[in-house]
């Protein structure tokens, strides 16, 4: 499949989110690209009404194209708990509430595991999904996907990621994300493959709009 190629230039990270854009600049910077955020070019955040993490990345991405003038680069990404039928998902943030308090929305997962009865290893299985859906001014758009799957521990451990992260411990490893660096969860080197959902996801795009592979 081809994938319409992103040239250097202006590029809007189609987010308010400081976690999130923090680390997607992380992925962009040996690019030479020059990145604003949405909230430094004081974009509205657009209410995000789609039922799939795709659609909610295209919401952003578009809206951002249209009120910028430039390519916009979107993630929607949530956390998936397989006993809560894949709860909280697209509605991550939302379960934290509008003061974006996560250690509450982490508790309330595990309160509703405890009221579940998911106790055991294999019945608290989880994983982040992060799709990037690159937006033109012009209505063009192209998505990648990313996932990462793990174990929902507690209590949460780590301070270095956001979000969900310290109550996931990916498979294969015996921290949490918030436990890891940014380096190792972004990876992309020949020794240190990539982890994290989003870095996934950042590599497909990679390939697709940056590499033309």
């Amino acid at each position: 499949m081809s994938h319409r190629q992103l040239e250097p230039g202006k590029l809007v990270v189609a987010s308010h989110n400081k976690g999130k854009i923090r680390e997607i600049n992380e992925l962009l910077q040996p690019y030479g690209f020059d990145v604003v955020s949405a909230g430094d070019l004081d974009l509205p955040e657009p209410e995000e009404t789609g039922l799939t993490f795709e659609a909610n990345a295209s919401l952003k991405a578009q809206a951002a194209a249209r009120a910028s003038g430039f390519p916009s680069l979107a993630d929607d990404s949530g956390f998936c708990v397989a006993a809560l039928g894949g709860d909280p998902g697209i509605y991550s943030a939302r379960w934290a509430g509008p003061d974006k308090d996560f250690a509450m929305a982490m508790r309330t997962i595990e309160e509703k595991l405890q009221s579940a009865g998911a106790t055991a290893d294999d019945m608290r299985r989880g994983s982040f999904v992060a799709v990037l859906c690159l937006a033109w001014p012009d209505g063009h758009e192209e998505y990648f996907r990313g996932e990462v799957e793990g174990q929902v521990v507690w209590p949460p451990r780590g301070t270095q990621g956001f979000g969900y992260d310290p109550m996931f411990q990916p498979d294969g490893h015996n921290r949490t994300f918030a436990e890891m660096t940014s380096e190792e969860k972004h990876g992309g080197t020949p020794g240190l493959p990539a982890l994290s959902h989003r870095a996934r996801a950042f590599q497909l795009f990679k390939a697709g709009c940056l590499e033309g592979k």
